[in-house]
């Protein structure tokens, strides 16, 4: 099994290990485009596995800040109370870069970028540029796709 990311297309395509298509949604990666480099906000592109899953078993919406839950559930008056938080919702499947220098160890480190797949509020748009970094999902693709994936399974994060 493997996920391939697109930015171009805002994809994310699950194949299985016959290379057959099992899954396909729309995602939302970087507003501020591609870019592997630490605090850019970019969206790093190469080779990943994931190399944690986290949130397993909470409630649909629940809040995550700094890969804990909150105990918050998102609702709109949540998200008015705090409008400049990037909601991390549901569950998170926390990527590392396998490639030195690209995407690994240094200034270009994923994993210590916190870059993640990740649920979003589900009025986010989907299929368009707008996470600060992170690869965002729908709160039930980001469900399915976290119980269907094991730590290990390879992440190809492509332009």
């Amino acid at each position: 099994m493997h996920i391939a990311i697109s930015i171009s297309q805002q994809t994310l395509t699950v194949f299985n290990a016959h290379d057959e298509i099992i899954a396909h949604h729309l995602i939302s990666t970087a507003a501020n485009g591609i870019g592997c480099e630490k605090n850019t906000g970019c969206t790093p592109i190469g080779k990943h596995i994931i190399r944690a899953k986290i949130g397993a078993g909470s409630p649909v919406n629940s809040v995550f800040v700094g890969r804990r839950t909150t105990g918050e559930i998102f609702s709109s008056a949540l998200m008015s109370e705090f409008p400049n938080r990037d909601w991390i919702l549901t569950r998170i499947l926390w990527l590392s870069g396998t490639e030195v220098g690209l995407n690994r160890l240094g200034a270009v480190d994923t994993m210590q970028r916190y870059i993640y797949i990740h649920g979003t509020p589900d009025d986010n748009a989907m299929g368009v540029v707008g996470s600060h970094g992170c690869v965002r999902m729908r709160n039930a693709d980001i469900i399915g796709l976290f119980d269907m994936v094991d730590v290990g399974v390879e992440v190809d994060i492509q332009p």
